[in-house]
C-alpha cells in the first residue's frame, strides 16, 4: 500500500496504527526479544543488590578489597544485625562509606537494605569456637594512648615497625591519608577482625598464644587516632605562639 494514493487523515490514522500494532518491543532503546529492565526500586535479589552497591570495594564475593571482607567470621561475630544496617543505611561520616538508605540521601529502600544485610550474615555464617569471646565491636570505655604505644610495640610492631611506618612485612599504620580516610571504629574493626584477605591477623594473632584484651584493643586505637595529623584552620599557620594574637 502506498500513502501517497491515500487521503492525508487517512494517511495519519494508518501510520498511528502501525506504530501502535508494532508495540513498544521495537521502539527506541527497547530492542526486540530483550526482557524489561527492572527499576533499581525493584531489584530484591541480593546477588545483584550486592553486585551493583558492596562489591566495588568489598569485594565480588565479599572476601574483600579497598574495605573489609564481609565474610569474615570474625567480623561477623562482633558485628550485629544493627550494625550492619546502620553502616549500610547512613554510611560513616568522614570515611569513603556513603549511605545507601534512600533515607539518607542514598538509592535504596528499606526492604532492599534488609536484603542486603541477610544476604551477608547468611553468606558469611560466622563460627566462634567454645569459649572464645573476641573484644567489643564499639569501644566499652576510652582508651589511652599512652597505654596504647605499649601495647603497639607489643602486638603490631614486629610487622609495622617500631614506629608505625611500615617494614617489609607490612605497610604504614600512621600514614597521614591513610588515618584521614578512616574512623577510629574501622581501626578498631581492623585490630579485631583483621585484614585476612591482606595476611593482617585478627585479635588472637599477633602474638602466639597471647590474645589481646578489650583494654588491649581500646588502647592501641586511641594512640593510632592519636597519630592523625591536626587540621590546619584558615589563618592559622600552626606558628603562632601563646600570645599572638
Amino acid at each position: 500500500m502506498r500513502l501517497s494514493h491515500l487521503p492525508l487523515t487517512s494517511s495519519l490514522a494508518l501510520l498511528l496504527t502501525l506504530t501502535a500494532s508494532g508495540g513498544c518491543n521495537h521502539s527506541p532503546g527497547n530492542p526486540a526479544g530483550l526482557p524489561a529492565v527492572s527499576q533499581p526500586r525493584e531489584i530484591t535479589n541480593f546477588t545483584e543488590l550486592y553486585r551493583q552497591n558492596c562489591s566495588g570495594c568489598h569485594g565480588e564475593d565479599g572476601n574483600g578489597g579497598a574495605a573489609i571482607a564481609l565474610e569474615s567470621e570474625t567480623y561477623l561475630a562482633i558485628a550485629d544485625d544493627a550494625t550492619l544496617r546502620r553502616i549500610t543505611s547512613k554510611g560513616v561520616q568522614g570515611t569513603s562509606m556513603p549511605a545507601f538508605a534512600e533515607t539518607s540521601g542514598g538509592m535504596l529502600t528499606d526492604v532492599q537494605i534488609e536484603i542486603i544485610v541477610n544476604g551477608i550474615r547468611e553468606r558469611g555464617k560466622p563460627s566462634r569456637p567454645a569459649g572464645v569471646v573476641p573484644p567489643s565491636y564499639a569501644a566499652k570505655l576510652p582508651g589511652d594512648p599512652n597505654r596504647g604505644a605499649d601495647v603497639y610495640g607489643t602486638f603490631c610492631s614486629s610487622c609495622h615497625g617500631p614506629d608505625g611506618r611500615g617494614t617489609a612485612r607490612a605497610s604504614s599504620i600512621v600514614d597521614s591519608s591513610f588515618l584521614a580516610l578512616v574512623s577510629d571504629q574501622y581501626l578498631r574493626t581492623i585490630v579485631v577482625a583483621g585484614r585476612p584477605e591482606l595476611g593482617a591477623p585478627d585479635w588472637r594473632e599477633n602474638l602466639a598464644g597471647t590474645p589481646m584484651s578489650e583494654t588491649n584493643v581500646s588502647d592501641v586505637v586511641a594512640w593510632l587516632a592519636a597519630q592523625r595529623t591536626k587540621p590546619v584552620l584558615p589563618g592559622n599557620t600552626g606558628n603562632s605562639s601563646p600570645g599572638a594574637k
